[in-house]
Order: structure tokens, then sequence, then C-alpha cells
């Protein structure tokens, strides 16, 4: 855009202003002829450029767990940007990064005390997905290269991240993929679990897929399993009681490693540091990205076992354990971030206070229970699930409608297909709780 052409954040758009940017994820020529544009944000609301207040029930995008604007995360952004902007990771760094590393440690579960340090959530899979094959080969069994995840699964858009996620629209333009990986079913099922609250008492026994995957395929060719904890993107999905605990055992019984991707569940969002935590199940490798800096500066991680880690360290002294690596991994700017959010999530007691507001979330979610379309709901922690039927032969239409409406309403959530996905701050007040559902009550009665 010429200097001619820049624009204040007040005046709106041309379309020809608008066009240079490819907004992801995202019908382009859609949103360019009524965009929705935000000139700000604070605690729990954005602000459009109409000046209009939007309420955020989705933190962004599932990230911003502490509310917008946070004044501690952006004084260190700030101070850091003034003292060092830059340092590479690459056989040198800064003391924050180490800091940070002990901070993570500090509140994930025992065992796992290590962080490689990313830019992503997508990032952050692809590396676990390398550091598992990395840690079969140093053992010695180099023949372990596949990977097993779950139908619905949303694992990032990297090439590794997208060859082990389960939403067939993600991967549909993009293949071949990586070949070396299969699907467990999906825990959704709305015969024996619909309107569940928390973990659903049915669908433990889905784990016992896993054991027919690895009759198929051998399991000495088999590196890791990776599974969200709680399917985000796909649909909130809660794991069945003992669903997980019976992945972890047949992991061990094979000798696989076992992921949880954590970049929507990590940092509050389930009421504890970690959903390994809440659940109390331990897994080799955790990814997270998002909440660890509130969304003020892209940054992920992965946070690996002892067991991991050492089998990987013994090699001579001089060599690169794992070639792996970004130019922006432990970035000081995010490494501030991080460090601040940290401290704003302690003082705060939002970890906490996720898991005793959960129990309002949860009535007012159910509360729309026979509502216009709903035909399921499904919520832990502060997360959310509304699934609405159908249109004939329009999918995912009636969804779009209603997410529409509720941003009228000065509502933002999510659809996805024909679920309405919903993930606020972990600041919300009960009064907001209402507002939320109360907009999108009205906006159910509304859609056709």
């Amino acid at each position: 855009m010429h200097a001619s052409q820049a624009t204040t954040s007040n005046t709106p758009l041309t379309r020809e202003a608008m066009e240079a940017f490819w907004l992801p994820m995202t019908p382009n020529r859609q949103f360019k002829s009524r965009p929705r544009l935000f000139v700000g944000a604070e605690g729990m609301h954005y602000v459009a450029q109409d000046g209009q207040r939007i309420l955020d029930g989705m933190a962004g995008l599932w990230c911003v767990n502490a509310g917008h604007g946070q004044r501690r995360i952006v004084e260190a952004i700030q101070t850091q940007a003034a003292k060092l902007d830059f340092v590479s990771s690459f056989q040198m760094s800064h003391p924050a990064a180490f800091e940070l590393a002990g901070r993570i440690a500090e509140i994930a579960p025992s065992g796992l005390d290590h962080v490689f340090f990313t830019n992503s959530g997508s990032e952050s899979v692809d590396t676990a997905l390398k550091i598992a094959r990395g840690y079969h080969r140093a053992r010695g069994e180099a023949s372990r290269i596949r990977f097993i995840s779950r139908a619905k699964a949303y694992h990032g858009m990297g090439w590794g991240g997208l060859s082990v996620s389960g939403i067939v629209r993600h991967r549909r333009d993009f293949g071949p993929l990586l070949p070396e990986v299969d699907h467990l079913s999906h825990t959704h099922n709305l015969e024996h679990a619909a309107f569940s609250r928390g973990q659903p008492g049915w669908g433990a026994h889905l784990a016992d897929e896993l054991e027919k995957l690895l009759s198929i395929h051998d399991p000495s060719t088999v590196a890791a399993v990776i599974v969200e904890p709680v399917t985000g993107s796909g649909g909130v999905f809660p794991p069945p009681v003992g669903y997980l605990e019976r992945l972890r055992e047949i992991c061990d019984r094979h000798g696989i490693l076992l992921i949880f991707d954590e970049v929507i569940t990590g940092f509050g969002r389930v009421g504890a540091a970690f959903a390994a935590n809440a659940f109390g199940v331990t897994p080799d490798l955790i990814t997270c990205a998002k909440g660890m800096t509130n969304a003020a500066v892209p940054m992920g991680g992965v946070i690996v076992s002892g067991k991991v880690y050492d089998a990987l360290m013994t090699g001579p002294e001089n060599t690169i354990e794992l070639f792996h690596g970004y130019t922006y991994s432990a970035h000081p700017l995010a490494c501030a971030a991080a460090l601040a959010a940290l401290d704003v999530y302690q003082d705060l007691g939002l970890f906490e206070r996720a898991r005793r507001i959960a129990p309002r979330w949860e009535a007012a979610a159910h509360a729309l229970r026979g509502a216009p379309h709903v035909i399921d709901i499904r919520n832990i922690g502060l997360l959310a699930a509304i699934d609405l039927k159908p249109r004939d032969g329009a999918a995912g239409a009636r969804g779009a409608e209603c997410a529409g409406r509720c941003y009228d309403d000065g509502i933002l959530i999510r659809a996805s297909g024909d679920t309405l996905l919903l993930s606020p701050p972990l600041i919300i007040e009960e009064e907001q709780i209402e507002a939320l559902f109360a907009a999108i009550r009205r906006a159910l009665a509304a859609v056709g």
C-alpha cells in the first residue's frame, strides 16, 4: 500500500487496501466484502473499528487466558525490547530462557522437566514428532517411525501436525501427507454420551482400538501416540473416564511414547496448569503454546520427560543431540511475555479460578438443552461445545449464521461446521457467562 493510501485505525479500509493480505483459514473474498476489524482489546472485550465492544467468548483463539491487555505482560515486553531485542538460541542464549524453562517444568507433571522452545502449536507438534523418532533412534530402535493419532484431532498446520490431524477438511487439499500415520476413532457418541457434563462415563473401551492398530502395524514400528487430552477444534470432546489411563497403560506395555497436545488445554483452561495434571495421567511429552504468553507474543514449547531427554544426551559432549530448532526459539520478547503471564496466572489464581467457576459455566451451557436446533452440549473446565442440527443440504450454514448473529449481538464465539465452540478468558465473570449464553439463545431462536 502506498503512503497516500495509509489509513488510521478509525478509517474504514477500502477493498483495494485489503487485497495484499491473504487471511489464513478464512474465505477471503467473503471476508473482504464485510470485514470484521478490531482496533483494541481490554479485559474480556475486543473493540471493533466502529467502536462496538465485543465480549470475547473464545479467548482470542483459545489463547488469551488472562484477558486482553494485561499491563504486566505489556510492560515486560516493552522493557525487554529496549534491553535485548534478539539473540539466537543456536549455541548461545539469554538468562530468561532458562528461567522460563524452569518455571514451566515446575508446574508440569512430575518428571517432565525439560523444555524445547518453538513459536507456535504447529511447530511444537512437529518438534514433538521429531523428538519421538530421535528418541527411538538413539536407543537403537530406528524402526519406530509410525505415529497414531485420533479422528477429529487438530494438531496444527505444519506437515507433521497435519499428517497426524484427523479433520478431513484440513487434510483434503494437501495430500499425500506422511504415510506412516494411523488414527483411532474419536470418542464422541450421541447415542451413549449426549449432553455429558465433564468426562463422559461411556467410552473408555475405545482406547482398546490402539491394541487393534498395533496388531496390524507391529508395536515395534510405532514411535508415539499423540492425542489432545480434550479434543479442541474438532468439537470439545472431554476424554471418557479411564480413557487416557488406558492409553498410557498400552503405550507403556509396548514401549511407545505418549504425547499430549495441550496447545489449547495448557495454562489453566481445564482448571490446572495442564490437563495432564487435572486428569492425573502423565505423558512423555506435552506440546504447548497459546496461553504460554497469553498470546501477546507467538511462542510454543515441548515439555519433555527426563527419560526422553536423557536418551538423546548419550553421545559425545560436543555433538548436537537434536539437530532441530528455529531462528526464534526462546525469543527474548516471548520469554519476557511468558514469564509475566505465569506471574499473572499465579498472582490472580487463574487456574484455581477456572476450576471454581467451571460449575457455573457448565450450568449455563446445559441450560440451552431444548433450545432450537441443539442436539448436544459438552463441557469441561472453561470449554464448551454446542452441536446444532444441520440444515438439509447445507452443513455448517446454521452454525455460521448463529455465530454471525452472536457477533452482531456483541458476542464473539466460533463455529466449526454446525458446532459452536466456546473458550472464554479465565477472568470471565458470572454475569458475562449469563450474557454470553443469553446471546446464543437469542441467536438460536432467530436462526431458521
